[in-house]
Formats: structure tokens, C-alpha cells, sequence
């Protein structure tokens, strides 16, 4: 019961900012013309340096089964998650193809990082934070060829300038750093900017999704959606955990990677896919169906499933 009790303390802050992002959008005192500075702020000095606080000098990034495994399971659980949304295509009733295909990369598509971050941060230490980062170039990478690909209906090539991001710099420059045990010779008020920038990435990307679903509520057609959405509910939400808790159980990985599985195995569906529904050619209605049922449901949820993957896996909080 205390474990229970830790988990949903720390989810509880997670989505209090979500909502917190969507009253002041609705309030206007977050503003469209402020989304993009926040955002580019966020992903090029905020997360990077929430990157550099947390792997610099980390032990679990010295092991290459990490380095290995970590980004490998990332892509892993993208495309297997997007295979079992095929399977489920006749269950949505979807007839247009351009909303099954977007139906299927968003529910394939956990949200992978706002929201595990500040719960990795809260329920583990260092060492499983750095692993998460190590996880999330994976997710990326799966992000910007299947993703792409999935939505826009043809093959896509690699967009290397999407893919070779801040934050992905900022993880290469962390493990190139920490080979030649170069964090020992960082100075200490250095290091403390660093932690304060770092400081700034959760809350500020926390706010924005909050602000984005204020923004695209009003495409959310539920009572036409209901089906969508009570099926982007059963696979996001009840079927794929299972998916992800076998792997953290049976693949050759170290327990730290395991902690990041059972985090992103309880994870709703990401909200970024309705901004690349938007960019290529999707269904923004059926995007927001799903984003917006599993992100309600997963309230319920996420506390469920991460204490029945660390009990299952005979992990714990820290």
C-alpha cells in the first residue's frame, strides 16, 4: 500500500501541471505566440541540460549493455506496439484509411518522456533516469521513420535533422564524456547551472501539452468516437503493458532498463502525434480521440500497472 501510495503521489503532480498548462490557455496567460519560444527553449537548453545533470558521471551508462539495449528496446516497443494497432483494425470501425492509419501510430506512440521523466525522477534515482534518456533516442528514432511512415501512408526516408536533436547530442556528448571520465574535471558551478536549466525541462514541457489539448479539445468528437476510443483505451491501456512487462522480464537487460519499461509500459498515448497528424496528411480528430481517452483513463491506470510490473519484476521505488 505504500508503494501504491508513492506512485500516485508522484503522478498526481504530473498531470496537476498538464491541467495547470490547459487552465492558463484557457485563460490566455500562456499564449500561442509564447508556444514556440517555450518549446524551442524546452528542447534545445532545457532537456539537454536535464540530460548532461543526469548522465554525466553516471555508473549505469558505463555498462554497454545499457548503451546497447536501452535505445534498441526503445524502437523495439514502437514497432511492436504499432503491429499489435494493426491487428486490432477491425475492432475501431474505422472505414477511412487516412484515420485507421492515424489511429494506429497514435496508439502505438506512449508518451515516452514528459510524463515517465518526472515519475523516473521521482520513484528512482540517476542511474535510471540516464537509462530512460538512453531509451528515448530509441523512441525517436522509431518516431521519425515508422511514425512517419505510418501516417502518411508510404516510406519515408530518416530525417536526420529531426533525429540528430539537442537532446540526442546532448546524450552522445554525455557517453563520449563519461568514457574519458572527463565529468571529474567539470567544475562545480557548472554543474549547478546545469542542474538548474534541467530544472526547467518537466515543468515547462508539462505545461505545453496542457496548453496543446486546450487548443485541439474542440476536435474531439466524442459521442461519434466512442468506439475509437474505448479500443485506443483497451490496446494502449490494457494490452500493450503486457507487451512491455515481458520484454523488461525476458530480455537480457539490466534492472535499471527494466525500471524504465515498467514506467513506459503504463503510459498513455502521446500527444505529439496530433501535431504530426497535422504536418502529414492525418486525421487530427481521431488523434485527439485517442490521446485524450488514454491520458483521462491512465489517471486510473498508471499507478495500477507500475505497482504490478515492479512487484512482478521484484523491483522497487528507491
Amino acid at each position: 500500500m505504500n508503494t501504491y501510495r508513492t506512485i500516485v503521489e508522484a503522478v498526481l503532480p504530473v498531470f496537476g501541471l498538464i491541467g495547470c498548462g490547459f487552465w492558463l490557455r484557457q485563460r490566455e496567460w500562456l499564449s500561442r505566440d509564447a508556444d514556440a519560444s517555450l518549446l524551442r527553449l524546452t528542447l534545445s537548453i532545457f532537456v539537454p541540460c536535464l540530460i548532461l545533470d543526469s548522465a554525466l558521471g553516471n555508473a549505469a551508462l558505463h555498462r554497454w549493455q545499457n548503451v546497447w539495449w536501452a535505445p534498441a528496446s526503445g524502437f523495439l516497443t514502437v514497432g511492436l506496439s504499432l503491429f499489435v494497432a494493426h491487428l486490432a483494425c477491425r475492432w475501431h470501425g474505422l472505414k477511412d484509411p487516412v484515420a485507421a492509419r492515424t489511429f494506429r501510430v497514435s496508439v502505438a506512440l506512449h508518451n515516452y518522456g514528459y510524463i515517465p521523466l518526472p515519475l523516473c525522477l521521482l520513484l528512482f534515482d540517476t542511474s535510471t533516469a540516464g537509462v530512460l534518456f538512453l531509451y528515448m533516442t530509441g523512441v525517436e528514432v522509431a518516431l521519425w521513420t515508422l511514425g512517419v511512415a505510418g501516417l502518411s501512408g508510404r516510406t519515408c526516408r530518416l530525417p536526420w535533422r529531426r533525429v540528430l536533436n539537442p537532446p540526442l547530442i546532448a546524450v552522445v556528448a554525455a557517453l563520449l564524456v563519461n568514457v574519458w571520465q572527463g565529468h571529474a574535471w567539470i567544475p562545480g558551478p557548472f554543474r549547478t547551472g546545469l542542474h538548474w536549466l534541467g530544472q526547467c525541462a518537466v515543468p515547462t514541457a508539462l505545461l505545453l501539452i496542457g496548453a496543446v489539448i486546450a487548443d485541439e479539445l474542440g476536435e474531439c468528437r466524442v459521442r461519434v468516437g466512442w468506439r475509437v476510443m474505448a479500443v485506443a483505451v483497451c490496446i494502449r491501456l490494457g494490452l500493450l503493458p503486457w507487451l512491455f512487462l515481458a520484454m523488461a522480464r525476458w530480455l537480457p537487460i539490466s534492472p535499471e532498463l527494466q525500471r524504465v519499461l515498467v514506467l513506459e509500459s503504463a503510459m498513455p498515448a502521446a500527444v505529439f502525434p496530433i501535431v504530426m497528424a497535422r504536418h502529414y496528411g492525418g486525421h487530427v480528430p481521431t488523434a485527439m480521440q485517442v490521446v485524450l481517452s488514454t491520458s483521462l483513463v491512465s489517471l486510473v491506470t498508471i499507478p495500477w500497472w507500475i505497482q504490478w510490473g515492479l512487484n512482478w519484476l521484484g523491483l522497487a521505488p528507491n
